[in-house]
């Protein structure tokens, strides 16, 4: 085994119990939470180490970065997602190789996606990204729709051909009302799901939690936690 697989296998056993602990300590079953680990600045080298070691769901924030990657990787049996904010220039790009698409959070951005979906004959997975931080009617400022943006989107994706409304995604808010107040996000992030899957009960993804609060994350019944730095450390960026 190279240095670097070992390290990286080092890491997900760390994660994994983490993620154990945290489900154990909340009463659910450890295959209740998928683990996205996110590639972001490392090479495809490391995204096949990954896939050697058991991991299927990896996850980018840029295009720029994503595509080549999974076209590298297109042998392997990954799911891949996408997290960023995402203009619309980059859709047609995006819906080439992505299989989620996690940071759905505008009306033109559906109607973008749906036509790329369509054009390129795959059905795109989409999670509405909400910004806890945002005002009514307003993004935050790491992206997302405000709450009472969700009905509208969540329908809008549910009624766009090749596309899927599969849940919901958030970054734990820097500020305002859930500023250092994780848990209690990613807790109303579960309240916005639960009304959700009252029209569309097929939507239980909940993505949310990251390296720093995947535990709280878990505890709020979160069914995706997205980890970069406690997977793959914080080396330079390579290549």
């Amino acid at each position: 085994m190279t240095d670097r697989k070992s390290e990286l296998a080092e890491n997900l056993a760390r994660v994994e119990e983490r993620i154990s602990s945290a489900c154990a300590a909340a009463g659910r079953g450890r295959d209740e939470v998928t683990l996205i680990v996110v590639t972001k600045t490392y090479p495809a080298s490391d995204v096949r180490l990954l896939a050697d070691l058991g991991v299927r769901h990896v996850a980018e924030n840029r295009d720029q970065d994503a595509a080549p990657k999974a076209a590298a990787c297109a042998d392997l049996p990954l799911s891949w997602h996408f997290v960023g904010q995402l203009q619309t220039n980059k859709v047609r790009s995006v819906a080439g190789y992505a299989h989620v698409v996690q940071s759905v959070d505008r009306p033109k951005l559906v109607t973008a996606l749906s036509a790329a979906a369509v054009n390129a004959g795959r059905e795109l997975g989409c999670l509405v990204q909400i910004a806890l931080d945002a005002e009514s009617g307003e993004r935050g400022a790491r992206g997302g729709a405000a709450p009472e943006q969700l009905a509208e989107l969540a329908d809008l994706v549910a009624g766009a051909p090749g596309l899927r409304i599969d849940g919901l995604m958030t970054v734990a808010p820097l500020s305002g009302h859930y500023g250092g107040r994780e848990q209690a996000a990613f807790e109303r992030l579960m309240e916005l799901s639960s009304r959700m899957r009252v029209d569309h009960p097929a939507a239980t993804m909940v993505s949310a939690g990251m390296s720093a609060d995947l535990e709280q994350a878990v505890a709020a019944g979160a069914t995706h936690v997205r980890v970069g730095t406690a997977v793959l450390g914080a080396r330079p960026r390579l290549g």
